[in-house]
């Protein structure tokens, strides 16, 4: 048998019943329209679905993630590609275990997009099996990425209840200055997780048609003593490149919509590894997410967190404040201990230091305090409501900046995960 086909296998079927799963999920969330009897019965038998489908996409996942690593002789976390589909793992686990304590059917409707989106995004990486170079392979990366992954994957279901919390309680009527203010913000929230499907969308798009740029750049480096060395390097795009690879020359350009020659340069002082296709990459996903919100927006007529607060109405919003509590509460200390203390130990045998301020360590640091000062608010300041659920949202928008910002931006030593 060849266990990566079948691993690759297990991986779409888990995928196609996680889709099935949300659309479950949002019939729940839709109540009555669509059906002749009380809201209460449609909504436990569609929830009932969605989690028995989300259960068994996730037993389909767990396959993919041991027939992955018996295949490939290692486990399956040690590029973008790998840790993005076993964080999405992980994220059905939380919701799992999350749901069978507080049995709360509608936060499938916001967990399980959240895990379409990840393993979207993992997808646009290369997905074959890739030898590990000697910092990857001990125990120790095991253990700390698995839970530093895990304690992640509660922040984010975290974040969902907290993003339901506060489409629930926003006053859509309210024209006064605060109002309106809570409008724009969870108007935004949801406008930036479109832009990341519309990342996807280019992605994916621009893939299907072969689209394809090539740029040749080059790179001098200046030594201390003085002495400059000059180094020429391909750079190919799978984007139509808006911006071009600072100091290059195009050697292959496939013209679009008029656009025959980039409009202009990365600055030079964005030096890191394929800064300009980054950079590129970054202004697509604003122009196809900008795209796809205004396509939504003109089908609901309305701001797409005024479109859904009607269907959330009957959830108690405390419950909500709960979820996001719980889940964060059993997520930190388990972050804790893979992105700190167990990532300190790894680091002192990869690289003969415990800390060594790589940006990686310093965003998962960022991420310890942040979450440590939302407990603390929460906890002794009193901090509840639509505070603590702000707190929340930005919270995972910090973990998110760590797992995909550090990685594909920020050069360091945990670049390799980009590759």
């Amino acid at each position: 048998m060849n266990w990566l086909d079948f691993s690759s296998n297990s991986f779409i079927v888990a995928f196609y019943l996680y889709c099935a799963s949300f659309i479950s999920f949002a019939i729940a969330v839709a109540g009555k329209r669509w059906s002749n009897r009380k809201a209460e019965d449609h909504t436990s038998r569609w929830g009932k679905i969605g989690f028995g489908l989300a259960a068994i996409g996730w037993l389909a996942h767990l396959t993919f993630f041991f027939t992955r690593w018996y295949g490939g002789g290692h486990i399956p976390t040690s590029n973008m590609y790998e840790f993005m589909t076993f964080l999405g793992m992980a994220i059905m686990f939380a919701f799992i275990i999350v749901h069978l304590i507080y049995r709360n059917m509608l936060l499938g409707a916001f967990a399980l997009p959240l895990v379409i989106i990840i393993i979207a995004y993992a997808s646009v990486f290369p997905s074959e099996v890739q030898p590990l170079i000697p910092a990857l392979n001990n125990y120790w990366l095991k253990i700390h990425v698995t839970t530093a992954a895990t304690g992640e994957a509660f922040f984010a279901v975290g974040f969902a209840a907290a993003l339901m919390q506060l489409i629930r309680v926003v006053d859509f009527s309210r024209k006064d200055k605060v109002g309106k203010r809570a409008q724009f913000w969870t108007e935004f929230s949801l406008y930036v997780i479109i832009v990341l499907i519309g990342f996807l969308v280019a992605v994916f798009a621009f893939r299907g048609a072969g689209y394809e740029a090539t740029f040749s750049q080059e790179k001098v480096t200046i030594a201390d003593d003085g002495t400059a060395t000059s180094e020429v390097k391909e750079v190919k795009y799978g984007l139509p490149p808006i911006v071009a690879p600072y100091n290059s020359d195009i050697v292959e350009f496939q013209s679009f919509i008029g656009l025959d020659k980039p409009l202009f340069d990365a600055p030079s002082w964005m030096n890191g590894v394929n800064a300009g296709r980054k950079l590129n990459t970054i202004i697509w996903s604003v122009i196809s997410g900008s795209l796809l919100y205004g396509l939504l927006r003109l089908l609901a007529r309305k701001p797409l967190a005024a479109a859904i607060h009607p269907h959330l109405t009957d959830i108690d919003a405390e419950d909500l404040e709960e979820i996001s509590y719980r889940a964060i509460a059993i997520g930190f200390p388990v972050f804790t201990l893979g992105a700190l203390i167990f990532a300190m130990i790894w680091a002192q045998i990869a690289w003969s230091r415990f800390w060594g301020w790589d940006p990686k360590e310093v965003w998962a640091l960022v991420t310890f305090l942040f979450y440590s000062a939302y407990l603390h608010l929460r906890l002794s300041r009193g901090w509840q409501g639509t505070r603590s659920a702000w707190l929340a949202v930005i919270g995972f928008l910090v973990v998110m900046f760590t797992l995909v910002g550090v990685n594909l931006v920020i050069a360091g030593l945990h670049s390799y995960a980009g590759v």
